[in-house]
């Protein structure tokens, strides 16, 4: 048939491999977070489903998700990513050395934001300024969005509205440090409900801001 499509529902009522699309839409329409997709052949579809969701869903082409999932500090083992969210995270060549970072949409990849590369700065540094940048962007939009980052370090320093590093303040340094000091000024001047969330790495893989360096 042409164009014929395949729905795989990794999470719905009854999850399985689909061949028409209200049959999908049956098994989730308001069912808590569920995970689909489509593809165009059957056997494309088949093996998805067997290689489970998390090799597929939220990788574009059609996966969803109904409702985003509960968001909580510090999220623990079996917590769902919220995909109503953006992504941080830090790009650095030596450590100190150049820093960049970006913020993307957690579901598209999209990025929102860049900055850099940074003369001379630290990955800690880096990843809290990402923070900070996105929290700043949120408050602009409007946006009550999640922010996830993987720094444990970068988290508590928000939460304390204070940075804690050991590089040194010269020349070399001063164009991080100046960045750093105006997100510390903005953290102490500023409100904001977002949720600083830990990215847990080990459940869900690299961050979706990740630059791929490791």
């Amino acid at each position: 048939m042409a164009n014929q499509k395949f729905y795989v529902v990794w999470a719905g009522r009854k999850p399985g491999v689909y061949a028409a699309w209200p049959d999908c839409q049956k098994q989730i329409n308001q069912f808590d977070d569920a995970k689909y997709k489509s593809f165009e052949t059957k056997a494309a579809a088949e093996e998805a489903y067997r290689a489970g969701w998390k090799k597929h869903w939220g990788q574009g082409g059609g996966s969803k998700s109904t409702q985003k999932s509960a968001k909580a500090e510090g999220a623990g083992a079996g917590e769902e990513i919220d995909y109503n969210s953006i992504s941080v995270d830090v790009g650095t060549s030596g450590n100190p050395g150049p820093v960049e970072y970006k913020g993307v949409d957690t579901q598209t990849g999209e990025v929102i934001f860049a900055v850099g590369p940074i003369r001379k700065g630290t990955n800690n540094l880096g990843e809290f300024l990402a923070i900070v940048h996105g929290l700043a962007y949120l408050k602009k939009q409007g946006s009550n969005k999640t922010v996830y980052s993987d720094s444990v370090n970068a988290l508590k320093w928000v939460k304390q509205k204070a940075v804690s590093s050991t590089l040194v303040r010269d020349e070399s340094t001063a164009e991080i440090w100046e960045l750093v000091d105006r997100a510390v000024k903005w953290l102490q001047t500023n409100t904001y409900s977002n949720k600083v969330v830990k990215w847990q790495t080990k459940q869900w893989g690299e961050i979706k801001a990740d630059y791929g360096r490791k």
